[in-house]
């Protein structure tokens, strides 16, 4: 069971576990917050975490991990090769995908980073249902390009569609039909999509990919970062698969691919990635970067301690109860907003909850960055720390313009077993707020902008003394409260 219906008729997420460890946050004053936003450039990404109350800029290497996962971790086989550590976590993945070679690497761009020298050629293109930052990053530096052929509903921010994550099959078709197979360095499925509100993709659509590629002699990638919300969501929402176990349902997502590959940032929920196949010509050639670029075959950049914290935590990941707990709370966040009339992205998908910067703050143009005027506003008006996903997470064109994205996005991440009710309950309330006061938040320009993923460490300004208004506005309806 995962979400309790009550005696009153409200529904609410169930936590399916206890907690036995915490940690001290801190919920500073307004004043404090809006000058910690300052000083950190307008960037959630430069903020000190003492300075952060509730932590949703990701869940990538900051979800709670299980007691097991600790007691593992006491296990570690410290060896510079030949580490039986290695050996237990590439049983456990072998296992779950049904592929023969596993690679390690320190984390998920470091996979992309092989995967890209191995595939990728000038002039290259690499077709996917939707680029993830680094990913693209990797292609474009080996002089690659990406093309994204997602369904068009996974650009309606409201939607019944429950897999606006599948990739649309015509546009597949038509592109390898365009560019000829011999230009494609690879196609690629994300499950789910991070950039577009976490929305997943349905088995029967990588069957169908799957396919084409086979026929067509195209390398199929899968990134299964985000898997575990993709199989709560494959279970609860795809008739076919609602009384298939997990398991079964990872062994045909890999029997699909060519490559799978993954963050246990995410996967896992512990430190490191790795890369998986079955070709072997694939292997050998991708094994010879590992030493160059990571570390021995058997650690490849990961701490031992890491490892058998993964190889735990994948196991874990096939548990219903556990892998229901993000998608639930999302959902629960989701609806609270819904209900005040604020702007979030439908169905509900993983990771996070997404709001709709472009509604939110419909009268910010998209050149002064709406979802990341959004994240500071959100900052200073209750010490919560989201990302942007939009505009700012593009890059410029190469005759320096911008680059508006399809979506913007203010992401509140839901790292694993990490948050309470009463919390989601905090935030729901302080975004309330500040929807009604959603007039007062103005753009923001770049101070300092880097050329390549500058979401990361660029600086931005606000445009006009907006967050001072907003906390005279705070202070005025909050009073001396926080």
């Amino acid at each position: 069971m995962s979400n309790l219906k009550l005696f009153s008729g409200e529904n609410i997420p169930l936590e399916m576990h206890k907690v036995r460890m915490v940690q001290k946050i801190n919920l500073l004053p307004v004043e404090k917050r809006s000058q910690c936003m300052s000083e950190a450039g307008f960037n959630t990404f430069l903020l000190k975490n003492l300075d952060i109350f509730l932590d949703m800029l990701t869940d990538s290497g900051v979800n709670a991990m299980s007691e097991n996962q600790y007691a593992a971790m006491l296990q570690a086989d410290d060896s510079y090769a030949g580490s039986e550590t290695f050996y237990r976590l590439e049983k456990v993945l072998n296992d779950m995908f049904g592929m023969k070679h596993f690679l390690p690497a320190h984390q998920g761009r470091a996979c992309e980073h092989i995967i890209a020298q191995t595939l990728v050629k000038p002039g290259s293109v690499a077709l996917m249902n939707y680029h993830f930052t680094t990913t693209k990053a990797h292609i474009c530096r080996m002089g690659g390009v990406i093309e994204e052929l997602v369904i068009d509903e996974a650009f309606k921010i409201q939607s019944n569609e429950p897999f606006k994550g599948n990739m649309d099959i015509n546009k597949l078709n038509e592109a390898i039909k365009r560019h000829g197979k011999e230009k494609i360095a690879f196609v690629r499925i994300e499950a789910g999509t991070n950039l577009i509100g976490g929305q997943p993709v349905s088995l029967r659509n990588m069957r169908e990919v799957s396919n084409i590629c086979r026929k067509e002699g195209i390398k199929l990638v899968f990134d299964a970062s985000l898997l575990t919300d993709n199989l709560y969501f494959n279970k609860l929402r795809e008739a076919e698969y609602k009384n298939v176990d997990l398991f079964e349902i990872t062994r045909e997502i890999g029997s699909l691919m060519d490559i799978v590959y993954f963050s246990a940032r995410k996967l896992g929920a512990a430190r490191g990635g790795g890369i998986l196949t079955s070709d072997d010509k694939l292997f050998f050639f991708m094994r010879e970067l590992v030493p160059l670029f990571e570390g021995f075959l058997t650690y490849g950049g990961m701490s031992v301690r890491e490892m058998e914290a993964m190889a735990v935590g994948l196991q874990e990941s096939l548990d219903m109860d556990v892998i229901s707990q993000t998608p639930i709370f999302v959902e629960a966040l989701c609806n609270e907003l819904l209900a005040k009339g604020i702007p979030v992205v439908t169905p509900p998908g993983g990771l996070g909850c997404h709001i709709d910067a472009k509604q939110f703050c419909s009268h910010i143009p998209q050149s002064e960055y709406p979802a990341g005027a959004l994240a500071a506003a959100v900052f200073i008006a209750s010490g919560v720390r989201g990302m942007e996903r939009g505009t700012i997470s593009e890059q410029r064109l190469d005759d320096g313009s911008e680059h508006l994205a399809d979506m913007e996005l203010l992401r509140l991440a839901f790292p694993k077993r990490v948050f309470t009710l009463s919390q989601v309950k905090y935030i729901a309330d302080r975004i309330t707020w500040l929807f009604s006061n959603r007039s007062l938040i103005g753009g923001l320009e770049f101070a300092e902008e880097p050329k390549v993923l500058r979401f990361f460490f660029g600086r931005l300004k606000p445009k006009g003394d907006w967050p001072q208004q907003l906390v005279r506005q705070f202070r005025k309806d909050f009073g001396e409260s926080l």
